[in-house]
């Protein structure tokens, strides 16, 4: 029988990794904000819907969405950078009544690496977690939220930065005008690389995990940022030496120790 996973949020993350499932022969709902995007995920075969989830109610079918699911997985970026005044956590909780009062249990919820704060230069899921903007508290409380939820299995994937195919950080770097902290270290993942992560941990049969999904490479961010800004003919503003923190190096022990996954990017190349 095929496994039915839903992914709520196909978004720059969510939309190739239904694309993926479908490959591999599973069924795959997939849902979206915008009325453009069912005819997209409905010509790859993945079964769409139009839900919109708010603070106190939710828009669409998501009781039927939820039904009967081996996996959901949750891709619903915070977006509070661009929305300061949302409230993530008020969205979730909307979301996490319906899912309680649903027959599927086994959740994948895709977190960040924002979750930690800069005062460890080396952190991995052992480390504690403080986050410093709004976002990271907000995912952070989200992530408790689900823990909290003792009748479901709770996966957390704590993503760092995503980039792939026409999205990479040194775009919106080029528009700056100064970069700071050309010592810190650099903490990204490939999408094919997060995507192959996920495929792996669906079968993982722990109830609750926590794994930081990030490459094993920490170049600076001036020597990466210069290099990748060659390779795409981009002309970089200069770097600023500064006093600031050192910033952080994020490793995945469970990807290390527990995860037979073999990057495709490991050296963070475009």
């Amino acid at each position: 029988m095929q496994k039915k996973i839903g992914i709520l949020g196909c978004g720059w993350l969510g939309f190739p990794l239904a694309k993926h499932f479908i490959k591999k022969g599973y069924q795959v709902r997939g849902s979206t904000t915008s009325l453009d995007k069912i005819v997209s995920l409905a010509l790859h075969d993945i079964n769409p819907f139009l839900i919109a989830i708010h603070n106190h109610h939710s828009e669409g079918n998501l009781d039927y969405f939820l039904k009967d699911l081996d996996v959901l997985i949750i891709s619903v970026p915070a977006k509070l950078k661009a929305n300061p005044e949302s409230n993530f956590v008020s969205k979730m909780k909307t979301l996490i009544k319906k899912i309680k009062k649903s027959n599927t249990k086994n959740i994948i919820f895709i977190s960040s690496t924002s979750v930690y704060g800069n005062t460890l230069k080396v952190v991995d899921e052992s480390s504690p977690t403080l986050p410093e903007t709004s976002s990271g508290r907000q995912i952070l409380e989200v992530e408790k939220l689900l823990m909290d939820c003792t009748n479901l299995s709770i996966k957390v994937i704590r993503c760092a930065g995503l980039y792939g195919p026409g999205r990479h950080p040194v775009f919106q770097l080029a528009k700056k005008d100064v970069l700071q902290h050309p010592n810190q270290p650099v903490n990204l993942i490939h999408l094919t690389d997060c995507i192959g992560i996920i495929d792996l941990i669906i079968n993982e049969p722990s109830r609750r995990l926590i794994i930081n999904a990030v490459a094993p490479s920490h170049p600076t961010r001036g020597d990466y940022y210069s290099a990748i800004a060659k390779q795409l003919n981009l002309v970089l503003p200069p770097f600023q030496e500064n006093h600031s923190t050192p910033g952080k190096t994020i490793n995945s022990l469970y990807i290390n120790r527990k995860l037979a996954y073999e990057f495709k990017f490991p050296g963070l190349n475009i």
